[in-house]
């Protein structure tokens, strides 16, 4: 279930969800300074805002937007969305996080520790990665791109991650905490100082956590990560297409396909059942039929399948590609959304992640459609 700016609960008309995905192909426009996200370690270049009380992160910086037909502007009622002039909805882009004026005991800005995103506070707590900088590097990140630039340290400690999560908890209102890693070159791919962070940050805040990380070598660490207070795992296998995957994501796909489905089957053990993730990003090239059985095959398995359109990053290697057309974004939640509602695997069930914030896919608009329960009729016009 989406929230809106104040926290409430909402519901959502069908129609919205065919806008999301317009909004996540195209970008935005905006005509006044709004916080965004840049660089970072997944599918990023993240303007924010709310729809009519449903979060939507958005395309904001790729040159790309310069042609969206959609323009966010602030006016004396407030922020409304157009698309080609014609005003579509209201939209609340929310204010600079309070806990962003703060900085830690030894003198480091509170947000290059971690970046609020609309009401979930996100940190990459190793901000290196092995594969980067060589022929291994996942095409579509830029993990070290925000490091390069001094929007963030290499390493965030337990002790800092702790004093922020509170700081967002009881300034900003964050509800969870999601933690990813570059991966590293030990066995558990840096799972366990993750979980050390995140073991801070309950103790301080109470907040749960996802922890995003490689499988490990060893799946025991699994057990291990929970016990330290992990609440979700995500590991991504980012394609279904072990083509794609190989071209995309070398370094993670001399594993193969297979190890990410043997790790979400002991994973489901350890976490349960749709506390398990998995990215999957489509306009890569990947096969649809494949694309689809192996969303359905890891939701059989108990695992969040979180489909995204690709969002290239400026000074990634995918930088140039454009987002697929929404219609067949839009195919792809059709054919998968409906296993996902029919195995009770909804976003509202997740504990914490990307998964249950929800915003940087259409997949939530599509859950409640699927199961009926979209029921507030917004004064959102038919869109193309």
């Amino acid at each position: 279930m989406g929230t809106n700016g104040d926290g409430g609960a909402v519901n959502m008309k069908p129609d919205l969800g065919r806008l999301l995905v317009e909004l996540q192909r195209y970008g935005v426009q905006v005509e006044d300074p709004i916080g965004a996200r840049t660089g970072g370690a997944g599918p990023s270049d993240a303007g924010m805002m709310w729809v009519e009380g449903i979060p939507v992160t958005f395309p904001f910086g790729a040159e790309f937007v310069l042609t969206s037909p959609f323009l966010l502007r602030h006016e004396d009622s407030g922020w409304q969305l157009y698309r080609d002039g014609q005003r579509l909805a209201a939209a609340t882009v929310p204010p600079p996080p309070k806990s962003y004026s703060l900085t830690t005991s030894d003198g480091i800005p509170y947000w290059k520790i971690a970046l609020l995103h609309l009401d979930s506070l996100a940190s990459t707590v190793i901000q290196t990665c092995v594969y980067w900088g060589n022929e291994r590097q996942c095409h579509f990140c830029g993990i070290e791109l925000s490091l390069d630039a001094g929007r963030t340290i290499p390493v965030k400690k337990p002790r800092q991650l702790a004093e922020v999560a509170k700081a967002a908890r009881d300034l900003d209102g964050a509800v969870d905490v999601t933690l990813t890693t570059g991966t590293t070159n030990a066995r558990d791919k840096g799972a366990v100082y993750l979980a050390k962070c995140a073991q801070a940050i309950k103790q301080s805040s109470g907040l749960p956590v996802q922890g995003q990380f490689e499988p490990p070598d060893d799946l025991s660490v699994l057990e291990q990560v929970k016990d330290m207070g992990v609440d979700s795992v995500g590991m991504h296998v980012e394609s279904f297409d072990p083509y794609v995957f190989a071209r995309v994501a070398p370094g993670k796909a001399k594993r193969g396909i297979e190890a990410y489905f043997n790790a979400w089957e002991r994973a489901v053990k350890v976490f349960g059942e749709g506390q398990v993730s998995t990215y999957v990003i489509l306009g890569m090239g990947e096969d649809p039929e494949l694309t689809a059985d192996g969303c359905r095959r890891a939701i059989d398995m108990g695992v969040y399948p979180f489909i995204v359109p690709i969002r290239p990053i400026p000074g990634s290697i995918m930088e140039d590609i454009l987002p697929p057309p929404p219609a067949y974004v839009e195919s792809m939640y059709r054919q998968v959304v409906p296993h996902l509602v029919a195995n009770g695997l909804t976003s509202s069930n997740v504990k914490a992640g990307c998964a249950r914030c929800n915003a940087c896919s259409a997949m939530g608009a599509f859950e409640r459609e699927a199961d009926g329960s979209s029921r507030r009729n917004l004064p959102i016009l038919q869109v193309r």
